[in-house]
């Protein structure tokens, strides 16, 4: 950041008073600028022992399989933004059920939360983010060809939980190490 988004002055990175961490501060106006994590929502949609995966239209990683997520909107909950990404990117319609995963990915300053989530009915399609959509067996899911390690994480803690008939909440951190592409 250039320039202060309030005013349009330099800002300076620095410290401010009473702060610990660096930010981008306007002494024209007075403004900090404080640059959070975005949170990307999604769940795991089921139906009849058979989950809901999306392959990518999109960059980053186009052509890979994901579940349907994405970042939050202002104005709506967790449980509403996850819906709403289901519907998106697979015409689909979701019943969200339990916290399922938070996965903390802190090179790309995101927090992605996933749900356990039904399937309403089996209409689903792709959407305009998404290339194909299509339920995948667990024996059949494209591990190999999966997007980011927050959706094979989540995706692992799912069916685990489900043979184990459980719902616990799982968390974890992704670096860049761990990350693909």
């Amino acid at each position: 950041m250039n320039f202060c988004n309030q005013c349009g002055a330099k800002v300076e990175f620095r410290v401010p008073p009473g702060d610990l961490v660096a930010r981008h501060v306007c002494d024209s106006c007075g403004t900090i600028h404080y640059q959070n994590p975005l949170l990307v929502v999604g769940c795991v949609p089921e139906h009849e022992g058979r989950i809901l995966l999306c392959r990518r239209a999109i960059e980053p990683r186009r052509g890979f399989w994901t579940v349907p997520a994405g970042f939050m909107e202002n104005g709506e909950t967790l449980q509403q933004a996850a819906a709403r990404e289901s519907h998106e990117e697979a015409l689909a319609e979701v019943e969200i059920g339990s916290l399922l995963t938070v996965v903390h990915v802190l090179h790309a300053h995101q927090v992605h939360v996933f749900f356990r989530a039904t399937l309403r009915t089996p209409d689903f399609g792709p959407g305009q983010e998404s290339l194909e959509v299509e339920l995948f067996r667990p024996e059949d899911i494209p591990w190999s060809d999966i997007a980011f390690p927050s959706t094979d994480f989540t995706l692992r803690r799912y069916l685990e939980d489900r043979v184990a008939g459980r719902e616990p909440h799982h968390f974890t951190e992704v670096d860049r190490r761990l990350s693909r592409g």
